[in-house]
């Protein structure tokens, strides 16, 4: 008799990467693509001089998110990127929580990342070629200060 899979544990299959969702301050925004979720912890090297090892001593320093990159097709009337990226005045811009979710096959949050104190750092319009056959993407860049993960 096959194996439909029906007796099969629910964690043994890993989650798709292609159903997601994004929310800015409560509103759900449809992208293409999220890159950049990364955390990196500084390594600080220290040898005091009268240590008879002639290596030095590793220890954690400061973290550093790396800024997180959104892609959506371009769609005629479609501000909401450039309505965010334009209300940004010299260090006045309202920081924001937002939230990407990474959904199982029912559509339920599986894992959610969570982005601190968050603002467009970088906004780049779809490159244009006569003889193209694609999508027009826009990109924006995110900055933040803090990486979480919550399942």
């Amino acid at each position: 008799m096959a194996d439909d899979g029906s007796s099969q544990s629910q964690t043994i299959w890993p989650l798709v990467k292609f159903s997601f969702q994004v929310k800015w301050d409560d509103k759900e925004l449809v992208f293409q693509e999220v890159t950049g979720l990364s955390s990196e912890t500084q390594v600080i090297e220290y040898r005091g001089g009268n240590s008879k090892v002639y290596s030095t001593v590793k220890m954690p320093g400061i973290q550093k998110f790396g800024n997180v990159t959104l892609k959506k097709g371009t769609f005629k009337g479609d501000k909401d990127l450039w309505d965010k990226y334009n209300e940004i005045k010299m260090n006045t811009f309202k920081r924001s929580t937002i939230t990407i979710n990474l959904l199982d096959e029912s559509n339920a949050v599986a894992m959610t990342w969570t982005l601190t104190n968050a603002f467009p750092a970088k906004i780049t319009v779809t490159d244009m070629k006569s003889d193209a056959n694609e999508v027009a993407v826009e990109t924006m860049e995110l900055a933040h200060e803090g990486l979480k993960l919550s399942s």
